[in-house]
């Protein structure tokens, strides 16, 4: 079963080779940006501080939405993407692919804005009562390396459970008509949930360090480091800005994403923005993860995060 659902995730990044060609010649004309409901890009793209910081070389940005990590890092293995952010697992699952892409900064999480949630009146009340139930989270997600955490803390093995792998909309869908007993799930979606009748079994802060990243392309990293340097510089005066006016932040994250606004006031509420270098601390970190998938058969071999940290010096 893990390896078919590596094949599955390698096929899925070789398909996407077929955008390669669409942008790469474009690659100092444009600069491609993935981005998710969640964090500080969705408030970087309604302000528009990168086409004013790029508009003096001739540089336009285009904003690409994904509903999470792995199709997200697809597009940039690909080159049909820039710049992005996920969460701690895609990287992992990328690499051991061999995705063309680098770690170019991280944001420490504040491990409340991902939880493992169950019904209100769910009978589970601890970690332990996971064991034989079937729980639901995106496949490759922060929230898959939540559950693996989670279980590793009740002493449960993988097999333990019945894992339901689906897009954050399908599991919304499942949750709500009773198909899975619980879901791992992060924010916006965690806050939507939390406006019905749901109860948190976990934070992943109860249960892991849960760090986010930023990633870009290796190619448009190597040809263009002083554009990736400009990328998070611009990001992290944005994130800056933003923990000091969470109410504006939400504000506006609602209007450029359509999450409804208390949802969004609730989910910035709890996001840490603080845009840092990757630290040997956090690679340590990242490489716990990696092992954790690998110790399950999760990814097919063994690798390194360090082999693809990019080293960027502030300069805000």
């Amino acid at each position: 079963m893990n390896r078919r659902h590596f094949i599955l995730y390698t096929t899925a990044l070789a398909a996407s080779g077929a955008f390669a060609a669409s942008g790469r010649a474009q690659a100092t004309s444009e600069i491609r940006i993935g981005y998710q409901k969640g964090g500080v890009l969705p408030l970087i793209r309604q302000q528009g501080q990168l086409e004013q910081r790029f508009k003096d070389k001739g540089i336009g940005v285009k904003w690409v939405e994904f509903s999470f990590g792995p199709p997200l890092l697809e597009a940039l293995n690909s080159g049909s993407l820039d710049y992005g952010t996920t969460g701690d697992a895609p990287p992992i699952f990328a690499q051991a692919a061999r995705a063309n892409l680098l770690y170019v900064a991280a944001v420490p999480a504040s491990g409340l804005t991902e939880a493992i949630i169950i019904p209100e009146d769910s009978p589970l009340n601890t970690l332990s009562d996971l064991k034989g139930r079937k729980i639901g989270f995106a496949k490759a997600s922060s929230a898959h390396n939540t559950v693996l955490a989670a279980l590793e803390k009740a002493g449960l093995a993988y097999s333990d459970i019945t894992p339901v792998q689906l897009p954050p909309a399908d599991a919304a869908a499942a949750f709500s008509r009773g198909a899975i007993d619980a879901w791992s799930i992060w924010d916006p979606y965690l806050a939507i949930a939390q406006k019905g009748k749901v109860r948190i079994l976990a934070n992943a802060g109860d249960v892991h360090q849960a760090n986010s990243f930023f990633l870009a392309n290796r190619d448009f990293t190597t040809k263009h480091p002083d554009l990736v340097a400009a990328l998070n510089d611009e990001v992290a005066k944005a994130s800056k800005w933003a923990d000091g006016h969470r109410a504006e932040v939400a504000d506006y994250v609602a209007e450029i994403t359509g999450v409804d606004r208390d949802a969004s006031r609730k989910a910035i509420d709890r996001t840490a923005f603080t845009l840092v270098p990757i630290s040997p601390e956090i690679t340590a970190e990242q490489q716990r993860v990696a092992d954790r998938f690998l110790k399950l058969g999760l990814i097919p071999k063994s690798i390194t995060v360090s082999d693809i940290v990019w080293t960027w010096n502030p300069n805000t």
